[in-house]
């Protein structure tokens, strides 16, 4: 299933005032599309939506909370006037906590809950109510913690295990009902976004990200290349990728890692900062696409950019195998028998 260019689509981004959401954004602007932004900070936006239009870009944008339907429905809304409808809605709307799972409060687990959780959930529903009818794209943000459980992210990955069934359920309906909309789930790693600086954080000190950590422009370029030519699933990061047959082979061996992987995630020498934006905005972390991680950060993944185009990916692994081949096959004398 192909979609329109993404020159000739109009994109709903939800969580765009930083990170990931942000990074799409801009990258959907500069490819010609028309772009409606959608985040709880409205100031942040307003700012995001002018440097687009500087740049000759066409947005708009609307201040909405995704853990409220009501408010979800006004995105919809908003695109329908402002365009006349859309064709890719992508859900990248999130937050975290960083800390046990017994220590954190039965309020902010329901609050990441309502927004990583139903947020998608809401958006999907939304759009694909739209979207049955003219065509497009579905794409939702879940985490290689869709894969995988983090200890001390740990209703961060219950989130993203559930966003992965919703999504997988919901395709398998759409393709049941016949109707024209695919469905990615992008499953990033580590992202060098403000999500660590915007998290609740119950840790004594300020949460990182284990590395390797990759650009988030690598992510929006796989969100949009599935809102052209969609993907099942795509894992940004080839470490990921890594990660996620490890467990899948090794799952107790993993289990053993719990105590290197928490140590991973905590900042040597910067003390936490424990609200976060998990029940409100903060504007000092917003019109962000990058955060700031200490040490290296990739420029690119060559195995994310691979699995965009997977008929490649095998072409060239046949003819690496046809070389190996032919490289290693014994040669004969010369002689006739």
């Amino acid at each position: 299933m192909n979609h329109k260019p993404l020159r000739d689509q109009v994109i709903v981004v939800t969580g765009a005032s930083s990170g990931i959401g942000l990074a799409t954004a801009r990258m959907a602007a500069k490819g010609g599309a028309r772009v409606v932004l959608a985040a709880r900070s409205g100031a942040a936006l307003a700012n995001i939506v002018a440097e687009i239009e500087a740049g000759g870009g066409e947005a708009v944008w609307v201040e909405a909370d995704v853990g409220e339907r009501a408010e979800v429905e006004v995105i919809a809304a908003k695109a329908i006037t402002a365009f006349g409808g859309f064709d890719t809605w992508v859900n990248v709307a999130g937050v975290t906590i960083y800390g046990p799972l017994r220590a954190v409060s039965d309020a902010d687990h329901a609050r990441l809950v309502q927004t990583n959780f139903w947020g998608t959930v809401y958006g999907s529903l939304v759009a694909v109510e739209h979207l049955s009818r003219r065509g497009g794209a579905l794409i939702n943000v879940g985490s290689l913690a869709s894969d995988l459980a983090f200890p001390f992210q740990g209703m961060y990955s219950a989130t993203k295990h559930a966003v992965k069934g919703f999504t997988d359920a919901l395709r398998m309906e759409l393709r049941h009902e016949g109707a024209p909309v695919s469905v990615s789930l992008i499953k990033p790693a580590s992202i060098d976004t403000p999500l660590p600086r915007r998290a609740r954080n119950y840790m004594d000190r300020e949460p990182m990200l284990p590395p390797p950590v990759y650009p988030p422009e690598e992510v929006a370029n796989a969100i949009l290349h599935c809102a052209v030519h969609p993907l099942r699933d795509v894992i940004v990061g080839g470490a990921g990728k890594v990660f996620a047959a490890s467990k899948e082979f090794a799952p107790g061996a993993f289990d053993l890692l719990a105590p290197a992987i928490v140590a991973m995630q905590k900042r040597p020498g910067r003390p936490r900062r424990p609200a976060g934006t998990l029940h409100e905005p903060q504007q000092d972390d917003t019109g962000f696409a990058k955060g700031d991680q200490p040490g290296y950060v990739m420029r690119t993944s060559a195995y994310t950019r691979a699995s965009l185009h997977p008929l490649a990916l095998v072409a060239g692994a046949i003819g690496l195998g046809l070389a190996a081949t032919a490289v290693l096959a014994p040669r004969g004398t010369g002689r006739r028998s």
